[in-house]
């Protein structure tokens, strides 16, 4: 984390990013972004810097033989069931 910067909710819940965090993180007006309810806050980022983020989290995950087991234990309940 690069640093702290205290804000204030405007009206109609606006938000002004310092300038320092558009420069940095290259915004522009337009630049869509994403905000994320998290259990401990809120996380305010870029769509690339959320795509990155979960690549990140799922690198070395296989969810295609997640789903399968997932889905043949399903299938062995439902058939002893």
């Amino acid at each position: 984390m690069s640093g702290t910067f205290n804000i204030v909710m405007g009206d109609r819940g606006r938000l002004v990013v310092p300038a320092e965090v558009r420069s940095r993180s290259g915004l522009t007006p337009g630049t869509p972004l994403v905000l994320l309810d998290a259990p401990d806050g809120m996380i305010l980022m870029t769509r690339e810097q959320l795509s990155a983020r979960v690549r990140h989290d799922l690198q070395g995950t296989d969810l295609v033989s997640e789903l399968l087991r997932d889905r043949r234990s399903e299938s062995a309940r439902e058939d002893a069931g």
